[in-house]
């Protein structure tokens, strides 16, 4: 990796969940991991500030935002530090995925949290975001990573993707953008990819098989992605 990468998590916002894109990176690849807390109703407004003071201020980095994160990266990259280079975007959106989701009441939500942590769904969990025969670790890992989250949070971040829309903010970007999406993606469809696309022509979408965890269930992949996204910032050696 020729270029700092800066990971923002998911819905759990724990960000153990990238631990499959680090290995697939290898040990030498210079990665930041921001984490959210698990226990605090915090929104995209929120995180931004705890977001900001964790990125690089010494070195060049690029951002990533998987999911959830998407508004929030898009947000920085529209009023960008000084060292950020380019944002990646995986299974992500500008605007609430799913527009019947702007109609749903709190309550719904509030709901829907509790049902996703509960023990009866946690192979519908695994098989929605890994797809239909995660490996045991990884289920495991999504697993681990959701029991540190309350429900309340994860009910407050949903509220947050139903009421989002930062595609003013995509039209502002001035830096390189690849989007990744996942192809078999159960959560996120296409039409969140092609929201940017209109606003931000330039952007590159990579599509790659997998789920919507796809960082997690086709790390390699995802990697190779990454990296010659990261290599083309580099300027040519004389």
């Amino acid at each position: 990796m020729p270029v700092r990468l800066v990971l923002l998590p998911g819905m759990d916002g724990t960000g153990d969940l990238f631990e499959p894109l680090k290995h697939a990176l290898g040990p030498q690849a210079p990665v930041d991991v921001v984490r959210y807390p698990t226990q605090q109703m915090l929104g995209y407004d929120a995180l931004m500030p705890l977001v900001r003071a964790q990125l690089p201020e010494q070195e060049p980095f690029v951002l990533l935002g998987e999911s959830f994160s998407g508004p929030l990266a898009v947000s920085i990259a529209s009023s960008p530090p000084v060292g950020l280079r380019a944002l990646i975007l995986c299974c992500s959106f500008a605007r609430t995925p799913v527009p019947s989701m702007a109609l749903l009441p709190g309550g719904i939500l509030d709901f829907w949290a509790r049902l996703a942590l509960s023990k009866a769904m946690r192979a519908p969990m695994e098989r929605m975001l890994l797809g239909s025969s995660p490996a045991p670790q990884l289920a495991a890992l999504l697993q681990a990573s959701l029991a540190k989250v309350s429900a309340s949070v994860i009910a407050h971040r949903m509220k947050e993707v139903r009421d989002v829309n930062v595609l003013d903010r995509v039209s502002e970007l001035r830096m390189p953008v690849m989007y990744l999406q996942a192809q078999q993606d159960r959560l996120v469809p296409r039409a969140a990819a092609a929201d940017i696309l209109r606003r931000l022509p330039s952007t590159h979408v990579v599509k790659l098989d997998g789920p919507h965890g796809l960082l997690q269930a086709s790390p390699d992949a995802s990697a190779r992605a990454i990296v010659r996204f990261c290599r083309d910032l580099m300027p040519a050696a004389p």
